[in-house]
């Protein structure tokens, strides 16, 4: 039985999930990593097209029971606990991420993921359509902010195809959409730090009406000379500027 407390809403469609793999181009070369195998719908799936599945599953019972149905599976490794706390250095070799993954804390999960981004081929997960949306959003969009810039700073992202509610069990109050993100070997824009940089967009979106002057002149006392320097008009929103154009404020303030 699903638990609400847990977000567990059960995507059993053998057509998506088929879709799903077929996404995130699974092959016999690849490791999978599946965050919330739940009943294990994906995880056989997975495990017919992957050379390893590496599954971590929270809730205790379904563990135990996929452990049960999987028992003899060669290329399973399935480990019972909190993703959040799972050591991802136990993944031998670069992998793929495929997996359903628990709607309250999807955010935390993708940025955890991309700590380790060196090891990261691509991540295909399924979310709530407004979050893919976000994911995939151009300048200019009012979905447009720091998770667009942060995933696009790491990879090329794409809302693949949209879920329907009913395709779940139970069926959420939601759409969902398969989420995609080729990880690129090296960041999609020059930056002088990966730590900085995230800091100065989340700060420039913290305040999405005003003008990119204004959201970053109380943090950044230079931002006013930074924005010059980047040949960027101080009057306009953070949500109109490109990943390029953050990248080149970021090396702007940098520089002064």
């Amino acid at each position: 039985m699903p638990k609400k407390s847990l977000s567990q809403n059960f995507l059993n469609d053998p057509r998506i999930l088929g879709k799903i793999a077929d996404t995130a181009e699974v092959s016999p070369d690849d490791t999978v990593l599946e965050i919330g195998p739940g009943p294990g719908a994906l995880t056989r799936i997975l495990i017919e097209r992957a050379g390893r599945v590496v599954a971590v599953e929270f809730d205790r019972g379904l563990a135990r029971r996929l452990a049960s149905e999987m028992a003899g599976t060669d290329n399973l490794n399935l480990y019972e606990g909190d993703f959040m706390k799972f050591p991802l250095e136990n993944i031998e070799g670069r992998f793929k991420v495929v997996a359903n993954i628990p709607y309250h804390i999807t955010t935390p999960i993708i940025f955890r993921l991309l700590r380790v981004r060196q090891r990261l081929i691509s991540m295909t997960l399924t979310v709530q359509k407004e979050l893919a949306d976000r994911a995939a959003a151009p300048p200019g969009s009012k979905a447009y902010g720091v998770l667009s810039v942060m995933l696009q700073y790491h990879g090329r992202v794409r809302r693949a195809f949209v879920i329907p509610a009913g395709a779940f069990r139970p069926a959420p109050k939601v759409d969902s959409a398969c989420l995609h993100v080729e990880v690129t070997p090296g960041p999609t824009v020059a930056v002088p730090d990966h730590g900085a940089f995230r800091e100065m967009v989340k700060a420039a979106f913290s305040q999405r009406r005003k003008t990119i002057l204004n959201t970053l002149k109380k943090p950044y006392p230079g931002a006013a000379e930074a924005l010059r320097e980047a040949g960027i008009d101080p009057g306009r929103r953070p949500e109109t500027l490109s990943l390029e154009e953050f990248a080149a404020i970021a090396r702007a303030m940098r520089a002064i």
